[in-house]
């Protein structure tokens, strides 16, 4: 019998949270953006325009591609991107700005109606306001996003997530394990050149949205991911991504690596 790769060896349930682990991340990736794209499809067939959220980070960049190539019918001029993070501190050419990944490796190719970037440059309270202003001006449909390895959702780390935040964007600090990721992944080659503060959505800004693709891979992941499905496991802000156990529509699309085999 011949295996399909491209479809999921486990599907679970977490609470409310839809569980569904590939054998890698090219498959994990290749279902999201499959399941993206149609469920932008079906929304805009009935809706004048749509709202998305979307993360930045390498885990990110397969369902990205396949969200590229499974939309190209899709009208983008009705759709208005926003990002969920962003590093103070930067320079602005720097190439780990947050904004740009997300231009480069989304909205420059698919041309989205209206694109809100947040400014790294700007005074940081005044341009969490700004962008608190924008996302509050209407309902966001999707969210797309994944989970750090402390089990971080955009930059709310242990330390400073809330997940009865009345703020929409904060600046915040981040946490050690954070930071060493962000060398993991490569984006930087020594830990003290990663920023140590940053621009982020809150919790409730990100579950905020009607629906949330989460997209986790790798070993390293294997922890956070862990405990977001262990229905052993508190819904804690030691481990934000906890939460995400009580969205009435989200889906986690994972691997072996970062599920484990077996459980």
């Amino acid at each position: 019998m011949t295996i399909d790769r491209f479809a999921p060896v486990i599907t679970a349930k977490a609470d409310q949270l839809n569980v569904q682990v590939y054998e890698d991340r090219g498959a994990l990736g290749r279902a999201a953006g499959l399941e993206a794209a149609a469920y932008m499809r079906a929304l805009l067939e009935t809706k004048p325009g749509i709202r998305m959220i979307f993360a930045a980070a390498p885990s990110q960049n397969e369902f990205l591609e396949t969200l590229i190539e499974a939309s190209g019918d899709l009208d983008w001029s009705r759709v208005t991107v926003f990002h969920m993070d962003e590093y103070i501190g930067l320079p602005q050419d720097a190439p780990q700005l947050f904004s740009r990944y997300v231009s480069e490796r989304l909205f420059d190719r698919v041309k989205p109606g209206t694109i809100h970037l947040i400014d790294s440059g700007a005074e940081p309270e005044t341009e969490c306001a700004r962008y608190s202003r924008l996302l509050a001006e209407a309902p966001i449909d999707i969210v797309c996003l994944g989970i750090g390895e402390n089990g971080h959702l955009a930059f709310n780390d242990p330390p400073v997530a809330d997940f009865n935040d009345p703020a929409l964007v904060k600046s915040v600090e981040l946490d050690q394990v954070c930071r060493q990721q962000q060398v993991n992944d490569g984006c930087f080659a020594t830990f003290e050149a990663v920023p140590t503060h940053a621009v982020t959505l809150t919790i409730p800004a990100l579950m905020s949205g009607a629906r949330l693709f989460c997209m986790v891979s790798g070993v390293r992941k294997r922890e956070a991911v862990r405990h977001t499905v262990d229905l052993e496991q508190l819904v804690s802000v030691a481990c934000p991504s906890t939460i995400l156990r009580q969205h009435p529509d989200c889906t986690l699309y994972t691997d072996v690596d970062a599920y484990g085999e077996t459980r």
